[in-house]
């Protein structure tokens, strides 16, 4: 029997994954940033550009994409993936690090931002709606961009990068409330601009609410089942699922797709299923956001740029100063030095691709008018072709004050790639004292350290110390993780601590883990995530004190060391037993859930 099939719908898909497999690999190989590839390719190749000539030219019907909605169902995909890897990339401990960055910095830069841009669109006699929708979406910036750039620049450790970084974290939890905010403004009625946002925000509050809590119900006991059947199959159709229904239960209750995903990314990070999750969407993260990009490439209407090219460029130019001149006030503000302050403004100046996605919803939605659409997209167009040159030019104009020194070539040097016995993470007091003890009875190890000054000046002294991040993927194992036999942890920073001996455990479940602890509780916590010794800070303190004063006060040396040890051992002891008994606690608790849940 033959089926009829939509030729239309699989040509468009195929230049869509053609460009994928052909355009972008030619772009990486001339040096272009694969982003601006595939938004160029989307608007060359999309019905705004050369798809609408196929009825002159009908032989380009098979290499342009001629009815955008024949690919709406992949691009929003796209969306959701994206607003998903945010959320499992966020964690409520990462945000606490780096809140003052994060909350003080990006939050001001946003609401300062998108206020001017807001006033600006309202002098230029556009509605209250335009331009909210208008200044908070202009305010954002390209994370997938910008991060890209530091990484390859390898500056993400630099202030400026971790600045930008912070930053780009306060932006991306700004995309969920205003997303919110155009889809309830879309389906209210008339009213303030006022009433609208308090209506969006206790509409997200309540579905939020319900997310989480069905989230917290339903996730963890599934994915507890799925891996125990060691099934990559079904773990990756779970985690399928899982992203796709809840979006789907965010769009049912009148929000967007993406919120739903972005809920269910933030909880599964926090969950030991976290990095298996990440690991398994890692192949379809570059295909989906590559369509995502192509497919919000052809919402430019390249007749723009013919149309009003002096308003264009003004409006390109305002925008560009305006970000940078607000992030380089806030960033003094907040202590960055001069060179750091330029060089985030630079960077951040251009417009993100956060600005398609909601002022794309908001003219499909009827809230701006498509002419206004189509002149904020070429704005953010513009910009975001511009971010790789003006990144370049911050370094400079960075490097000419002088403020901030180049990253010091001893912070380049990179771990050996020979075997380790051991590695150990932190280079300060404690670690310098274990590295002895190593050294003297014949151990070879790797020590790693993320302070820059303090590495730079161990390696000039002769230290056998390298730079980086531990709790940064990859990092850990271009240091011989997979072969090492041990990794001692001597770092202070508790949520470091805990996200090291995660990722560890994670690939390495036969490796031992010595660790560092602030405290008792603290320790029982990295039993339960899988330290094999943990070392209280507060405990050891006061065994050292008792041995001290044991022996002060006539115990003979033998006797006192045994019973301190004897102590320790005890101490230990209890910690494991504690770790487990709640570790059972907890897999009773959620077997006891799943036999509850409905089949």
């Amino acid at each position: 029997m033959t089926t009829t099939i939509n030729i239309n719908a699989y040509s468009d898909a195929l230049v869509v994954l053609g460009t994928a497999g052909v355009v972008v690999p030619i772009v990486r190989h001339w040096g272009i940033n694969p982003v601006l590839g595939y938004l160029g390719a989307g608007a060359i190749l999309g019905p705004l550009g050369l798809g609408s000539l196929v009825q002159d030219l009908p032989f380009l019907y098979w290499f342009t994409v001629v009815d955008a909605q024949n690919v709406e169902g992949i691009a929003n995909l796209g969306v959701v993936f994206l607003l998903f890897l945010i959320g499992l990339e966020l964690s409520f401990r990462r945000l606490v690090t780096m809140r003052r960055l994060v909350f003080g910095l990006g939050g001001l830069q946003v609401l300062a931002t998108s206020a001017i841009i807001f006033g600006a669109t309202l002098l230029a006699g556009k509605n209250s709606h335009t331009a909210v929708i208008l200044g908070a979406s202009l305010a954002l910036s390209s994370t997938a961009i910008v991060l890209e750039l530091l990484s390859s620049d390898r500056r993400l450790a630099t202030v400026a990068g971790r600045a930008s970084f912070s930053v780009l974290l306060a932006q991306d939890l700004a995309v969920v409330p205003i997303l919110v905010f155009v889809s309830v403004l879309g389906a209210g009625s008339d009213g303030s601009v006022v009433t609208h946002i308090s209506s969006a925000t206790l509409k997200a509050v309540v579905a939020v609410a319900f997310l989480i809590l069905i989230g917290r119900l339903l996730m963890r006991p599934l994915f507890q089942m799925v891996a125990g059947t060691h099934s990559t199959e079904l773990f990756v159709a779970a985690t399928l699922f899982v992203i796709v229904g809840a979006g789907l239960a965010a769009h049912q209750a009148g929000l967007s797709m993406a919120l739903g995903a972005f809920v269910a990314g933030l909880m599964l990070a926090e969950t030991e299923y976290g990095k298996a999750i990440e690991a398994t969407v890692e192949p379809f993260k570059g295909l989906l956001l590559g369509i995502f990009f192509f497919t919000v490439g052809m919402a430019i209407d390249v007749r723009v740029f013919m149309r009003e090219p002096g308003w264009l460029l003004a409006a390109v130019i305002g925008v560009l100063t305006g970000k940078a001149i607000v992030l380089i006030i806030l960033g003094r503000l907040f202590r960055l030095s001069w060179p750091s302050a330029i060089e985030v403004g630079c960077l951040l100046a251009p417009v993100g691709e956060f600005a398609f996605v909601s002022i794309g919803m908001a003219a499909a939605l009827g809230l701006i008018e498509p002419r206004v659409s189509s002149f904020a997209i070429a704005i953010t167009a513009v910009t975001m072709a511009l971010t790789p040159f003006l990144g370049m030019l911050g370094r400079r104009l960075a490097a000419k004050l002088g403020g901030e020194r180049t990253l010091d070539p001893e912070l380049t040097v990179r771990p050996p790639g020979d075997r380790a016995q051991a590695i150990v993470v932190g280079y300060g007091r404690v670690g310098k004292v274990v590295c002895s003890l190593l050294t003297s009875h014949g151990l070879n190890y790797i020590a790693v350290d993320n302070e820059a000054v303090a590495v730079a000046r161990d390696r000039r002294d002769g230290h056998k110390v390298y730079f980086g991040d531990a709790t940064e993927p990859g990092f850990l194992e271009a240091c011989g993780l997979m072969q090492t036999t041990g990794v001692i942890i001597t770092i202070q920073s508790r949520p470091a601590i805990d996200a090291v001996v995660e990722r560890i455990r994670a690939v390495r479940p036969d490796v031992l883990i010595v660790s560092r602890a602030r405290d008792a509780d603290h320790a029982r916590h990295l039993y339960a995530i899988g330290a094999t010794d943990a070392v209280p800070e507060t405990i050891e303190a006061s065994l050292q004190l008792s041995e001290a004063a044991l022996i002060g006060l006539g115990v003979a040396v033998g006797p006192a060391i045994a019973s301190v040890h004897e102590k320790r051992d005890e101490f230990r002891l209890t910690l494991q037993q504690a770790a487990r008994i709640a570790a059972e606690e907890k897999t009773r608790l959620l077997d006891s859930t799943v036999r509850r849940s409905p089949r």
